[in-house]
């Protein structure tokens, strides 16, 4: 689901949901709520967070499709 990956990358780039969501412009807890898969991002905000995580959403995106082809 796209909340793991988001928090897959945010672990591989050494962030914390602190540090994340502040370069993001977001708070902590919506971070959280993401990585839980309780919540979706935006397009926009899928962007903001790809950027500052340094992986293009095509790339969390395909990981996404994959897991219901498996």
């Amino acid at each position: 689901m796209l909340g793991d990956e988001l928090r897959e990358e945010r672990l591989r780039a050494k962030l914390t949901q602190e540090t994340l969501a502040a370069r993001a412009g977001v708070s902590r807890n919506y971070v959280s709520l993401l990585e839980l898969n309780q919540k979706s991002p935006t397009v926009h905000m899928l962007f903001k967070l790809c950027k500052v995580l340094k992986v293009r959403p095509s790339v969390i995106i395909a990981r996404v499709e994959g897991e219901g082809h498996r």
